[in-house]
């Protein structure tokens, strides 16, 4: 992924570092958007999905930690990397931070480029995350990245919740994955009409995609089978 493309969320209700890490990060070629709290910065990263989120603690309406939890709380964001950037040195908020889900912790002051350097070291994660983005089955291709599927050269339209079901199934060939975890990854806290959304879903798939690639567990899930 080239730095033009990663984006980063950076949280803090102090606008001079704000303005000064801002810079360094648009220095470096990376996207930025700014939030002043923990509640601002919710709602910004549900709407753009950072792959970075850059966190004080302490901060009015809803402090980073609380911020944190609510996020980690999403299957959305389980790959999205946080770090906190405070003032705050106590061992109980290091404590609370990597509580709530932060991948690393850092204390106020720290020279931008020691944090440039350190923001690069976490996002090497994603390099390596980019190696399973796309899944490849004979002339079947699931490109996560592109939210993409292409067979026998085709592209084939699918739904958002198809393709996350799909690409949930397939990172896991010839394993099982229980309908409860199905669920829980991709639908998270959203209401579910009817207990057999996951089947109607599965239904399409096989019409779309083939009945040889999926084949139900009784009572217990799904499972991606790759013919070889």
């Amino acid at each position: 992924m080239k730095k033009k493309d990663i984006k980063i969320l950076l949280v803090d209700d102090e606008p001079d570092v704000i303005e000064i890490i801002k810079f360094n990060l648009n220095q470096e070629g990376y996207r930025v958007k700014t939030a002043t709290n923990g509640s601002e910065a919710v709602k910004k990263a549900k709407k753009t999905f950072p792959h970075l989120i850059i966190m004080d603690v302490m901060m009015p309406e809803m402090d980073g930690i609380e911020a944190c939890e609510i996020l980690r709380k999403d299957p959305k964001f389980n790959n999205t990397i946080i770090m906190f950037l405070t003032a705050r040195g106590e061992d109980y908020s290091y404590v609370a931070a990597f509580d709530a889900g932060a991948d690393d912790y850092v204390t106020k002051p720290i020279k931008p480029k020691i944090l440039v350097s350190k923001i690069k070291a976490l996002l090497r994660r994603l390099k390596k995350e980019e190696e399973t983005e796309k899944l490849r089955f004979g002339k079947l291709i699931i490109d996560k990245e592109q939210y993409e599927v292409t067979q026998n050269g085709n592209t084939l339209s699918l739904p958002r919740k198809e393709f996350e079901l799909l690409f949930l199934l397939a990172s896991k060939p010839d394993k099982v994955v229980k309908r409860e975890k199905i669920m829980e990854i991709v639908w998270g806290s959203e209401v579910v009409v009817g207990d057999r959304t996951i089947d109607v879903h599965i239904r399409k798939l096989r019409e779309k995609i083939g009945d040889k690639y999926f084949k139900t567990v009784k009572g217990v899930g799904y499972k991606f089978r790759n013919p070889k």
